[in-house]
């Protein structure tokens, strides 16, 4: 067990685990996005999301360096498993992997993210 995920997840069962944790989030949130406060595709991401705050419910943004570095490679770790990169952004909406900030940009432009977010 990772002592954080508790409170991260506010009483969370003690014996959560990284890959628990992620699942939950993704499954529990209409928006996650694991992120970089400093990367500025990360900040595009969030910028393009932003646009759209009105029309989600529940947003997760996991801000990876205001962990620490254990915390943070645990989950980049993770989502290198199921992604098979650990580049940030990765952005999950309604449980379904986007990608990245150019991926998200694409959707947004396709007019693709606006159904998405609307898609309940």
């Amino acid at each position: 067990m990772i002592p954080f995920l508790k409170k991260l997840l506010g009483g969370y069962d003690d014996n959560t685990n990284v890959s628990e944790y992620i699942n939950y989030l993704i499954k529990n949130n209409e928006v996650v996005i694991f992120s970089k406060s400093y990367c500025p595709y990360c900040l595009k991401a969030k910028k393009i999301i932003s646009e759209y705050k009105n029309k989600i419910n529940k947003l997760k943004i996991i801000e990876l360096d205001k962990l620490d570095n254990y915390k943070m490679n645990k989950i980049q770790d993770y989502l290198y498993k199921i992604t098979g990169s650990r580049t940030v952004p990765k952005i999950y909406i309604n449980k379904k992997l986007i990608g990245g900030s150019d991926d998200l940009e694409k959707y947004n432009k396709d007019g693709k993210l606006k159904k998405l977010i609307n898609f309940k």
